[in-house]
């Protein structure tokens, strides 16, 4: 099985009785004990008793078991949501006096989340611009943890992870990076030391816009502790959304081929457009990020997301927003559907203005999620909310 889309369809190597291929929903929250005196039950390829559904379910153990062989990882937990996963990975690894180093651009809840732990653990964090250089840079003997998301949020820059592989101990140092923009189909992280690859699975590893879920990949001794802190916090996927994933998870990598090149197709419309200031997308030979993103990402896509510049004020950017029909005002990406969105006023609010400003999130940016529709009617929507 060495196949992406083979992989998406029989990762799960589920074994039926009945001799379905699609794993069962199991909703049960408790399974029986085979010797009940030392608690001993069914044990799951992980190795661990399958007997509360707060620790273990078979139906979400067939999606991680997906996601590890996608990322090409050991294994992989999985979380009812991006910052579930996020917040789980930070109580467990982060302890006083400890650094760590993150872009200042990230979504802003993670950075929120950071700070207010810092605050809490006596952790120190570093904020640097978000380019390689900048984090190897900073990187000295008290730094423990370096995250970074691949491709930004929402101003698309791409971080050379093959300069950071080359600098970073990853044995002192976990590297831990967001791979949601990315996704494996072109990116894999751990082939440039990433110890654990994160993912909101909301996203497009879900696809739909109809299930909220996150994953932590990585190595099989990391994943094992991460488990034990998953069941103390209690943020184990539920077996529906699981299931949910993984049907949407099927159809990731055509889905994705499909998303980026109708993004490509947008960004080249709006970098000729009269009203537009500026495209923030690494698919164009023009972007800055273009060599790097052609450098890491295995394939020659640059994923569904196009970042753009309305020129004028912050009520033209609003006047542009409520004149779009086909297009959803609404915060998210990844889904079916094309999704607008001032991020101002969205994923990059809890940020400080100083900071945005520097990183070119201004208030007449807007972050567009390119949607699977026909991209000639994207662009018809687009030209229509663009004549003002």
């Amino acid at each position: 099985m060495t196949g992406f889309s083979t992989k998406s369809i029989h990762g799960h190597e589920h074994k039926d009785a009945y001799g379905s291929h699609i794993p069962p929903i199991y909703t049960s929250v408790v399974y029986e004990y085979i010797d009940y005196e030392i608690g001993e039950a069914i044990v799951n390829d992980r190795g661990n008793f399958v007997r509360y559904g707060r620790e273990e379910n078979p139906t979400t153990r067939a999606l991680e078991r997906i996601v590890a062989k996608l990322e090409d990882t050991d294994d992989a937990l999985a979380f009812n949501s991006g910052m579930s996963s996020i917040s789980t990975l930070f109580i467990w690894w982060l302890k006083p006096g400890d650094k760590v180093i993150v872009p200042m651009e990230v979504y802003s809840s993670t950075l929120s989340l950071l700070n207010n732990l810092a605050s809490k653990l006596g952790v120190k964090i570093v904020k640097v611009w978000p380019s390689a250089e900048a984090i190897v840079e900073s990187i000295d003997k008290e730094t423990s943890m370096v995250f970074l998301e691949a491709m930004t949020n929402p101003t698309n820059k791409v971080i050379d992870l093959d300069y950071i592989s080359k600098c970073i101990d990853n044995e002192r140092i976990l590297l831990a990076v967001d791979n949601t923009f990315t996704t494996p189909v072109i990116l894999k992280p751990i082939k440039y030391k990433a110890r654990l690859v994160i993912h909101s699975m909301t996203k497009y590893f879900s696809g739909h816009n109809d299930v909220v879920g996150g994953v932590i990949a990585g190595r099989k001794d990391d994943i094992k502790t991460l488990w034990d802190w998953r069941r103390m916090l209690g943020g184990i996927l539920q077996p529906f959304e699981s299931y949910m994933i993984m049907r949407g998870i099927k159809t990731l990598e055509l889905r994705f081929e499909k998303h980026s090149l109708n993004a490509k197709a947008v960004a080249e419309y709006l970098a000729d457009h009269s009203k537009i200031e500026e495209v923030l997308y690494p698919g164009l030979p023009s972007n800055p990020y273009h060599d790097i993103a052609k450098k890491i990402f295995e394939k020659p896509l640059y994923g569904g997301v196009v970042s753009f510049k309305i020129k004028g004020s912050y009520n033209d950017a609003v006047n542009f927003m409520k004149k779009l029909k086909l297009i959803k005002r609404c915060p998210s990406l990844g889904g079916t559907e094309s999704m607008a969105v001032l991020p101002v006023k969205a994923g990059s609010m809890f940020l400080e203005q100083e900071d945005r400003e520097k990183l070119g999130i201004t208030e007449n940016l807007v972050r567009l999620s390119v949607g699977l529709e026909d991209p000639e009617d994207i662009i018809e929507d687009l030209s229509q909310a663009l004549n003002f």
